[in-house]
């Protein structure tokens, strides 16, 4: 994937005003914090993150050290598993012989299958036994192909992800360990969770995006107690110097959550003598397509009146007369924070190019709008090289593992 820096410079000239000052503070202050030998964490949800590249461009600056830690939903960890993103075919149920009204299909009836070479399904069948009868019928019938978030509905790579998430959390179980991190064992090193486990660093699914990718999302919440879960991502938020909110709700329960003392409810937990953190020194910046943040961020800057709603008890929605999202107010409220209101698609390469660039570090992935032509060939290339979760490498690192 070479860099096309004409459109990287369009996609800032694009930007409002206040979004391209925010970023270029975002951009200064992360090669500021890197220079010192500074930590950076990601808190990114999955969706946008997965089709706009975003989570291989992650992998990519966790492997130039730009990004030391994550956290992230149980959806992007089973998308990862599964190679990130698919090509599948989509067929109508009932051509494949399933009746009209089978419940166990989604809405539209419709069936997917996986576009997969005979190489890797002959290597799939020794893992699983496959319904030969149905690949038959999906290779002989018309139907859409597309492009989309792998091993998600798709015959026979949804079905095997959930099958291997309870294999992988009967390891955790037995280990003690976080289902991400063994399931990184034998994931490509394109992904988030792959590189996590290479480099050693933490990727941690935060306790509001547990329930998600199916059984990956069980199996995730099952691997360990939300208490060390709560406790493990707090650990990795008070190391790190900037946090970076890409494209995820519910941000307020992952930044301030029980174990924060400075917009969070950590209070007691030090009271009652529990190892807590404060985010009063720290920076986060949140990329989002929500306007409301900006106006809420520019509001708290002007007259303080997210934080006098709250010193009066007020419902901060009625005070400052805009949608609020529990994400704004903890945001909003800290000083270090930097709204950015744009598309992660367009705003990550940015931010990824222009940090690299400072740093002296050449990136081997930079990651295009889905809908761009370089969006669209960086797609195919995740689809063709970014590959599915390697059981037998997987099993080989667990039989290694020393408590």
């Amino acid at each position: 994937m070479k860099d096309n820096l004409d459109l990287i410079n369009k996609y800032y000239q694009e930007l409002e005003q206040v979004s391209k000052d925010n970023l270029n503070k975002a951009i200064d202050k992360i090669i500021e914090v890197k220079k010192r030998n500074g930590k950076i964490m990601v808190v990114t949800g999955s969706g946008p993150n997965i089709h706009e590249g975003v989570t291989v461009l992650i992998s990519e600056l966790m492997d130039k050290n730009i990004i030391n830690n994550v956290s992230t939903s149980s959806a992007v960890i089973a998308h990862e598993m599964a190679g990130s993103l698919d090509k599948v075919k989509r067929i109508e149920g009932n051509r494949l012989g399933f009746k009209p009204d089978s419940s166990f299909l989604p809405r539209g009836d419709i069936f997917e299958f996986t576009q997969i070479k005979d190489s890797d399904l002959e290597n799939l069948r020794k893992e699983l036994v496959l319904n030969e009868e149905l690949l038959k019928k999906s290779k002989s019938i018309n139907g859409d192909v597309i492009i989309k978030a792998a091993g998600n509905m798709a015959y026979p790579m949804g079905f095997r992800t959930e099958i291997l998430s309870r294999e992988i959390l009967n390891i955790a179980q037995t280990y003690n360990l976080p289902f991400e991190e063994v399931a990184g064992w034998g994931a490509d090193k394109r992904t988030i969770i792959g590189k996590g486990a290479e480099k050693g660093f933490p990727v941690i699914v935060s306790v509001p995006q547990l329930v998600g990718g199916g059984a990956v999302g069980l199996s995730v919440g099952d691997s360990i107690s939300i208490s060390e879960r709560s406790m493990r991502i707090a650990r990795m938020l008070e190391q790190s110097d900037i946090i970076i909110e890409s494209a995820v709700a519910l941000t307020q329960e992952i930044h301030d959550g029980p174990f924060e003392c400075y917009t969070g409810h950590g209070i007691w937990s030090h009271w009652i003598g529990f190892r807590t953190y404060s985010l009063k020194e720290k920076t986060i910046i949140r990329i989002d397509l929500d306007k409301q943040l900006m106006r809420a961020k520019l509001m708290q800057n002007k007259n303080k009146k997210i934080q006098k709603a709250i010193d009066k008890g007020l419902p901060k929605t009625k005070i400052t007369g805009i949608p609020f999202r529990m994400e704004m107010s903890a945001f909003a409220r800290h000083e270090n924070s930097i709204p950015i209101v744009g598309d992660i698609g367009k705003i990550w390469p940015i931010i990824a190019y222009k940090v690299a660039d400072e740093l002296g570090i050449s990136l081997d992935f930079l990651s295009y709008p889905q809908e761009s032509e370089e969006g669209k060939r960086m797609r195919e290339w995740i689809v063709e090289y970014v590959k599915p979760i390697d059981r037998k490498k997987l099993l080989q690192r667990a039989q290694q593992y020393k408590l």
